[in-house]
Formats: structure tokens, C-alpha cells, sequence
């Protein structure tokens, strides 16, 4: 298919990397992106595009066109807290980094967002752009939507596109329920603290932890069936400054992934009653808070079809329509909402054995994805529109 949209991402190619590497050295946490979308509003007004800044959770929407229907593009923009490895020329020198890649998903949709600019008075409806910040943290989407992302106009369907470095340039994956649901917990377990030479005056919250952690393991090992799709991750375990003081306090932090709701809830709910159990047994005080809690992705089939046909005959990208993976993405709020979907886009170096995982410091994504991503947002759109004129 000769995509008018694919030749003239193409001509902008200069423009994206520029900014992509921009974005790529001021790397921000959460929901609070003040540089990040300082650089987006700009270029956003350079475009011509009036838009709105959630200044409290530095997420913009923005709106092109005109019509009874609205259709959304989400680009988050969110970094990582870790330094970043790469060796490229522009590496964020910062203690933060894009090794999630969410700089090329923010430039996919800015690019998309001057093309369709461009080509406004063709629209026969209402692109949402959602510049969105904490999803590293599962919060930004949730944030926006409580703060009226959803309406005015109202959105009928969704599209986000995320790049992917373990995959190569042509290739991508999803499916109708491609990414677990997560909840992300806080233990906090308080002791009494002591010298380390006399344990018995003093209420030890570091041997609380380890037999919390070993407990919570034995939760997925003996009472979820190896059929189900469940992971338990204590990521976290802080306590104690010295190796001869017993501490006062310890807190650990850790995800539950899992697809089906009823895990999450029955999990959940035995994670307190196991962490809060084991600290009576070894008198501490354990108090649990919830993180972050966000439903698994869920894809529409007819959404779905129309942007694996699209991703192919406009982009050469091939879907693999089975792909899944136990990683979370907080578009799941917007889709919980609307019909939609969600894919992860192919941006690995040529050689698959210098590939690194998202979140590694030493990740690279290829560039050369940019301008096939931003003409797949725009033909989507206008396929979507004119199949409901």
C-alpha cells in the first residue's frame, strides 16, 4: 500500500530524530515531567496546535479536527530512575534514563501530531493526542482520566503503540489480552531496634522480612496452579545502616502480576493475611499499602484486526498474534473504558544478539521505527473515521 503518510513521516525523519534525542537527554520521573512537557507544548505550538497541560500530573491533551466521532493516540513520556549505559553520543548524563524507550513513544505521536495537523480539514472526526506521564508507575493514565480525558469530546476507541527492543524493525506483538494486570504493594514491619550483640533486647524486623519474603514465595508455589499466568516479585528489601544494629524498621516492596482479576483479588488478600500473620509470629509490627493497582490490557477484535492490517499493508510490520508477556501497561485504565488497542513495535538493533531488554542501561532502540509508527497512528485513524461516516 502506497501510504501518503509513510512518504511524508519519511520527509520528517531529521525532525523526529532531533526530537527524540532532545527528549532523550532530560529524562523525568513519575508524574511530575515539568522539561519534558515544556519541550512537547512546544512544539505542539509550533504545529499549531492548541492543547491543555494537567499541570499536576504533567500529562497535555491536545484535539485536531472536527466531528461527532473522537479517536485517541496515547504517547507516555515518563523515564526510569537508573543511569543509563548505551554509549551513545547523546546518553542521558543524568541519574535518570529512557531505557523504557517512552522518549520514542512521546516523538511517535508528536510526529503524528503534525501530519495530522496537516491534514486536518480531511479529518471526518476528532484525534485525542494524550501526552502521558507516570506510567513506569501505573498512575498517569488514572490521573487523566479522573481529571476528564475521556470526554469532551468523548473517546470512542484507542490506539497506543510502545516500542520494543527485543523485537526487530518489521516486527511487533499483542493480542487481545497481551500484558497482566499489577498491583504493587509496601510492607512496612517495625521492630524494636538494638545492638547487635544483644538480638534478645530487641525485636529483630530484618529476620521478620526474610521469613516474609520465603512465605509470600510459597503463596505462587502451593496454591496457584502452574496453569495459570501469576508472578510475585519482592523487588525491594531496605533496612538497617550498620552491621552491628538490629534496625527499628524494614520495608519491603514487591508486584503481583497476573491476567485474571479473581487471582489478583484472592492473591492479594492472602499476601496481607500471610505478611501480617508472620509478623505476629515473630512479634513485628507489619502494615501493608497499596502502590499501584491497574487492570491487565485487553484489546478489541475489531480494533485489533484494523491496525494489524494497517501496521502490515502501511508499515511491512508483521504481528505476532499470539505474543503476551507478564509486564503491565497502565493503558489498560483507558481500554477498560473504550474499545481499543495496544501493541509493543519492534525497535531492536539489527543483530538480535546485541539486543538488551527494556530497562537494561545498556538498551538501544533503532530509530528507523519512528516514521512507520507515526504513519500507523495517522492511517488508523482516517480508516477508522471513514468506516463510521
Amino acid at each position: 500500500m502506497d501510504s501518503i503518510f509513510l512518504r511524508e513521516a519519511n520527509a520528517m525523519y531529521d525532525d523526529l530524530l532531533k526530537w527524540r534525542r532532545d527528549l532523550h537527554q532530560i529524562p523525568e520521573l513519575g508524574t511530575n515531567l515539568p522539561r519534558t512537557v515544556a519541550y512537547v507544548s512546544e512544539r505542539l505550538s509550533e504545529f499549531g496546535i492548541e492543547h491543555k497541560i494537567m499541570q499536576d500530573c504533567s500529562c497535555i491533551v491536545a484535539c485536531i479536527g472536527h466531528g461527532d466521532k473522537c479517536y485517541l493516540l496515547r504517547g507516555d513520556m515518563d523515564a526510569l530512575p537508573m543511569a543509563e549505559a548505551s554509549g551513545l553520543e547523546f546518553a542521558s548524563c543524568e541519574e535518570n534514563s529512557h531505557t523504557c524507550g517512552h522518549d520514542m513513544n512521546t516523538v511517535q505521536l508528536l510526529g503524528a501530531a503534525k501530519l495530522l495537523k496537516e491534514h486536518e480539514s480531511e479529518l471526518k472526526g476528532v484525534v485525542k493526542l494524550f501526552f502521558q506521564s507516570g506510567e513506569e508507575i501505573f498512575a498517569g493514565s488514572k490521573a487523566a482520566i479522573e481529571r476528564g480525558l475521556m470526554e469532551d469530546p468523548h473517546v470512542d476507541a484507542a490506539l497506543a503503540l510502545h516500542v520494543f527492543s527485543p523485537l526487530g524493525i518489521g516486527e511487533a506483538g499483542s493480542c487481545l489480552n497481551p500484558c497482566a494486570g499489577v498491583y504493587g504493594f509496601r510492607i512496612t514491619i517495625t521492630g524494636v531496634g538494638s545492638h547487635g550483640s544483644a538480638p534478645e533486647q530487641g525485636v529483630d524486623p530484618i529476620n521478620t522480612a526474610v521469613h516474609i519474603h520465603l512465605a509470600l514465595q510459597e503463596i505462587v508455589s502451593r496454591e496457584v496452579s502452574g496453569f495459570d499466568q501469576v508472578a510475585l516479585t519482592i523487588g525491594k528489601i531496605q533496612g538497617g545502616n550498620a552491621a552491628n544494629v538490629i534496625p527499628n524498621e524494614v520495608i519491603m516492596e514487591g508486584t503481583l502480576r497476573a491476567f485474571d482479576p479473581e487471582h489478583r483479588i484472592k492473591i492479594y488478600d492472602r499476601i496481607r493475611q500471610v505478611a501480617e500473620d508472620v509478623g505476629r509470629v515473630y512479634r513485628s509490627k507489619v502494615e501493608i499499602e497499596t502502590l499501584s493497582d491497574c487492570p491487565p490490557v485487553c484489546c478489541d477484535r475489531t480494533e485489533f484486526e484494523r491496525v494489524n492490517r494497517i501496521m502490515k499493508d502501511v508499515a511491512g510490520i508483521e504481528v505476532d498474534t499470539s505474543w503476551q508477556a507478564m509486564g503491565s501497561d497502565d493503558m489498560a485504565n483507558i481500554l477498560e473504558l473504550v474499545p481499543g488497542v495496544w501493541y509493543m513495535v519492534g525497535a531492536g538493533v539489527d543483530d538480535p544478539a546485541e539486543r538488551y531488554a527494556q530497562h537494561n542501561p545498556h538498551v538501544v532502540f533503532k530509530e528507523e521505527i519512528m516514521p512507520k509508527a507515526v504513519a500507523v497512528y495517522c492511517e488508523t485513524v482516517f480508516d477508522y473515521f471513514n468506516e463510521q461516516s
